[in-house]
C-alpha cells in the first residue's frame, strides 16, 4: 500500500486523483472501518489510517473516510471549536478546495461557498489566484491551504487574498513550513521535479517556507496568529484524530487600518 500510494501521488496529476477517488473512496471507506481512529470530519472511526507522504511516508495519515491528512483534520476541529465557521452568515472563498472539505462546505447553509483553482475539477470558478475575478472586500472568510508554496510569485498571490478578503475577515494560509529553518528555501532555476522534490519535499512545489513566512504575510498588512492547535488536546486524542502536535495554522486577520 505505501509504494502504490507513493507511486500514485508522484506520478498522477491531482486533478486525475481527485477523479478516481471517487470510485475508491467508498470502498476503503467500508473496508478499513474499526474503532482505533477516529476522522472528526466524518465522525466515523477506522483500524488505521493509511500511509501518505511524497518522500517519506507517514503512517496513519490518510483516512480512509474522508481522504483528508493530519491538516485537514486539525484545521476542522479548530475552524467548528473556535470560529464562526459553521455558525454565522458569511461568504466563503475556498481556493484549490480540498475533497475531504468540499461536499461538506456545499451543504452548509449558513455559507455563501464559492471554490477558486486554476486546474481543480471541484473549483466552481476557474483562475489564476494571482488576478482573482472578484471584487476588494467580497470575502468573510477564505481558505487557501497547501497553495502558496506551488506559486512563483507568491508576494503577489497574498496580495490579492488580503484584497479580496473583507475588512475585519479570517484567511487560513496553510504552507508546508520548515521549522528548523529561520529563512525560506526558494530558487527559481531548480525545475527538475527531482530536485525540487529533494530541496522542496514535493515535485511541483517552488519553495519551501521557513519562519519568515509569516513575516511575508505581515507585509501585506495581515494580522497574523500562528496557532499550534494541536496543544489543545491530550496526547491520546492526538494519536486518536491523527494530527501533528506541531502542525501551525497561520490564521489572518484583515483589520481596518489606523
Amino acid at each position: 500500500m505505501k509504494k502504490l500510494i507513493k507511486f500514485l501521488i508522484n506520478t498522477i496529476p491531482r486533478p486525475y486523483l481527485i477523479w478516481w477517488s471517487n470510485f475508491f473512496n467508498p470502498i476503503l471507506d467500508i473496508y478499513y472501518r474499526g474503532t482505533k481512529f477516529s476522522d472528526p470530519i466524518n465522525g466515523k472511526s477506522y483500524r488505521k489510517f493509511l500511509p501518505y507522504g511524497y518522500v517519506k511516508q507517514r503512517e496513519n495519515a490518510l483516512s480512509p473516510g474522508t481522504l483528508s491528512l493530519e491538516r485537514h483534520r486539525l484545521l476542522w476541529l479548530f475552524l467548528k471549536n473556535e470560529t464562526i465557521f459553521f455558525k454565522e452568515k458569511i461568504k466563503v472563498l475556498h481556493i484549490a478546495p480540498e475533497q475531504s472539505f468540499h461536499k461538506i462546505f456545499k451543504k452548509l447553509k449558513n455559507i455563501t461557498y464559492t471554490t477558486y483553482d486554476l486546474n481543480s475539477p471541484l473549483a466552481s470558478i476557474k483562475g489564476d489566484i494571482c488576478d482573482m475575478p472578484f471584487k476588494d472586500n467580497s470575502f468573510d472568510f477564505l481558505l487557501c491551504n497547501h497553495v502558496l508554496e506551488h506559486i512563483e510569485d507568491d508576494k503577489k498571490a497574498i496580495s490579492e487574498i488580503y484584497r479580496v478578503l473583507n475588512i475585519n475577515g479570517t484567511a487560513i494560509l496553510q504552507v508546508p513550513i520548515n521549522q528548523n529553518s529561520k529563512k525560506t528555501l526558494e530558487d527559481n532555476l531548480i525545475t527538475n521535479k527531482k530536485e525540487r522534490i529533494e530541496k522542496f519535499g514535493q515535485y511541483d512545489h517552488v519553495r519551501l517556507y521557513g519562519l519568515d513566512y509569516f513575516e511575508r504575510l505581515k507585509k501585506a498588512d495581515f494580522e497574523v496568529s500562528p496557532i499550534k492547535y494541536s496543544s489543545n488536546f491530550t496526547k491520546k486524542e492526538i494519536e486518536k484524530f491523527g494530527i501533528i502536535e506541531d502542525e501551525i495554522i497561520p490564521v489572518c486577520k484583515k483589520l481596518i487600518k489606523n
